[in-house]
C-alpha cells in the first residue's frame, strides 16, 4: 500500500475499463479502498477487475452497465451499498464523445455526446446522492481541457459543451452538498497517453498542437490523473470543494 488514506472507503468508478478509469481503480485500491467498477464494455471492465485483484486490491465490477439509463445507475449504487455497506466516493469518469466540425455535426452526434458525457453524470450522481449524504462523501468528476479551451485540429464542439457542463454541474453539486458534508470537485486532463491518443506521437502536426502547448512538452499518463483524483477523493482534500484541478502539463497556465 502506498498509504492508507482511503482505507475502508467505498468508491464507485464509472468507466472502469478505460485508461483513466483503470488507473483510478488501481490507485484507489492501493490506498485501501473498496472499489466498485462499472463499464459498458464488459471485456475491459473484467481486465481492470483482474488487475486490481492481482495487485491485492478489493473490487467488484458491474458490467455491462449503461449509465445513460437511470435504472442501471441505481443498480450500481445498490451493488456498492449491498456489498460494502455504504458509499463514500463517486468518480464520474465514464464518457463517450462524438467528434465533427460544426458543419458536419449531426443532431444525433450532438445529442449522443451530451447524453453520454453530461447526462450520465447527472443520472449517476442523483442515484448516489442518498448514500453520499449518509457518508458525507466526495464526488470527483472528470472534465477536460476542452472545457476550458478550443484545441486546434480537434473537432470537439459537442465534447466542449458537455465537459463545460461537467464543470458547471460540479460547482452546483458542491453548493448543494455543503449541507451534507459532500464535497464535489473535478479534474481536467489535457492530452493523456491512451490507445486513442498514442497516434499523436506519430503525427508532427498533432505533436505541435497537443504537446507543444504543454509546458512539460509530453503527454500525461493515466496514473498522473488518477493521483489527482485520489487526492480529491481523500480527506487530504477536506477543505477543497467546488474547484477544478488541471492535469494538463501546464497548458492552461501560459
Amino acid at each position: 500500500m502506498m498509504n492508507e488514506r482511503l482505507r475502508g472507503k467505498t468508491c464507485i468508478v464509472t468507466g472502469s475499463g478505460g485508461s483513466i478509469g483503470r488507473a483510478s481503480c488501481l490507485r484507489f485500491a492501493s490506498e485501501g479502498a473498496n472499489v466498485v467498477g462499472c463499464d459498458l464494455i464488459a471485456e475491459s471492465a473484467e481486465e481492470t477487475l483482474r488487475q486490481v485483484e492481482a495487485a491485492g486490491g478489493t473490487m467488484i465490477s458491474i458490467h455491462p452497465a449503461d449509465l445513460t439509463d437511470k435504472a442501471q445507475c441505481e443498480r450500481v449504487v445498490a451493488a456498492a451499498v449491498e456489498r460494502f455497506g455504504g458509499l463514500d466516493v463517486l468518480l464520474n469518469n465514464g464518457a463517450m464523445a462524438y467528434f465533427a466540425w460544426i458543419e458536419d455535426m449531426s443532431d444525433e452526434m450532438w445529442r449522443k455526446t451530451l447524453n453520454e458525457e453530461l447526462d450520465l453524470v447527472f443520472l449517476m450522481t442523483r442515484a448516489a446522492w442518498p448514500a453520499l449524504k449518509k457518508a458525507g462523501g466526495a464526488i470527483v468528476n472528470v472534465a477536460s481541457l476542452s472545457a476550458w479551451a478550443g484545441i486546434e485540429l480537434l473537432p470537439g464542439l459537442a465534447h466542449c459543451a458537455a465537459k463545460g457542463g461537467v464543470l458547471s454541474i460540479t460547482r452546483q453539486l458542491a453548493m448543494e452538498g455543503r449541507h451534507h458534508g459532500i464535497r464535489a470537485n473535478s479534474v481536467s486532463p489535457g492530452t493523456i497517453e491512451t490507445n486513442q491518443t498514442r497516434f499523436i506521437l506519430e503525427d508532427p502536426d498533432w505533436c505541435r498542437v497537443q504537446l507543444g502547448r504543454a509546458m512539460m512538452n509530453r503527454m500525461g499518463q493515466p496514473s498522473e490523473v488518477a493521483a489527482a483524483i485520489a487526492f480529491l477523493a481523500s480527506d487530504d482534500a477536506s477543505y477543497v470543494t467546488g474547484t477544478d484541478i488541471a492535469v494538463d502539463g501546464g497548458v492552461r497556465a501560459w
